[in-house]
C-alpha cells in the first residue's frame, strides 16, 4: 500500500487537493487490495479547513497522527500566510525529507521552495505566479507552458486541473499508462502522458 498525504489549509485552491485526491482514490479501485492507493487529507491541528470560496473539508489527519508518507503533495491556493507559519513550513521541510515522491499544485510550489524543499530544480507553478516564483526563489529554474515539471523526486504541476494530469502522471510511474488512461476514463478527463 502507498500513503498519499495531501496537506490542507485555509484558503488552500479546492481542485488543488480535491483533483489528485479523485485520481488516486479512483485508480485504487483498480488496484488488488495489497497495491492500493491510501489517499488522505493532512491539516495543522485536524480542524475544519476553510478551503477556497469557503469550502468546508474535514481533514483525516493532523500533523500529529499523520501516518507514514511516501508521497506529500502540497495544493496551492492564496498561501502567503502559510510561508509565514514556521510549524508548517518545519513540518513540510521533515516530511518531504522521508518521502518517496514530494509534489505541489499550483502556488503549492511556493510553499516547498520556502521549506527548501526545492532550491534549485527545474519546476513549475500557475500561469499567473510565474513571474512571482522566479522573483522570490531566484535559484529556481522555473518552466513556463509544462502541465507539470519533474526534477529527480520532485513534481511540480501548473494551477488548478493541472493537478490532475500530475497525479495521473503519478498513477502512470507507480504503476503504469494503462492504469493513468483506465482512470482518466473513469473520470472523463482527457489525459495524454505527453504533458
Amino acid at each position: 500500500m502507498i500513503n498519499i498525504g495531501i496537506y490542507i489549509y485555509g484558503d488552500a485552491e479546492v481542485l488543488d487537493f480535491a483533483g489528485p485526491f479523485e485520481v488516486f482514490s479512483t485508480a485504487s479501485r483498480f488496484l488488488k487490495k495489497s497495491e492500493k492507493l491510501n489517499v488522505f487529507l493532512i491539516s495543522q491541528n485536524n480542524k475544519v479547513v476553510k478551503a477556497r470560496g469557503g469550502f468546508n473539508v474535514c481533514a483525516h489527519h493532523s500533523f500529529l497522527d499523520t501516518p507514514i508518507i511516501d508521497i506529500l503533495i502540497i495544493p496551492g491556493g492564496i498561501h502567503k500566510k502559510e510561508m509565514k507559519k514556521k510549524s508548517v513550513i518545519n513540518w513540510i521541510h521533515e516530511q518531504s525529507k522521508k518521502c518517496l515522491i514530494t509534489a505541489s499544485v499550483c502556488t503549492g510550489a511556493f510553499l516547498l521552495a520556502k521549506a527548501k524543499v526545492i532550491k534549485k530544480e527545474n519546476v513549475t507553478t500557475h500561469w499567473e505566479d510565474i513571474k512571482d516564483l522566479e522573483e522570490s526563489f531566484p535559484k529556481l529554474n522555473v518552466i513556463k507552458n509544462k502541465r507539470w515539471v519533474e526534477d529527480e523526486n520532485i513534481i511540480t504541476s501548473g494551477g488548478i486541473s493541472a493537478g490532475i494530469d500530475m497525479s495521473l502522471y503519478l498513477v502512470s510511474k507507480l504503476y503504469d499508462e494503462k492504469l493513468a488512461l483506465r482512470t482518466a476514463e473513469q473520470m472523463e478527463f482527457v489525459w495524454t502522458s505527453d504533458n
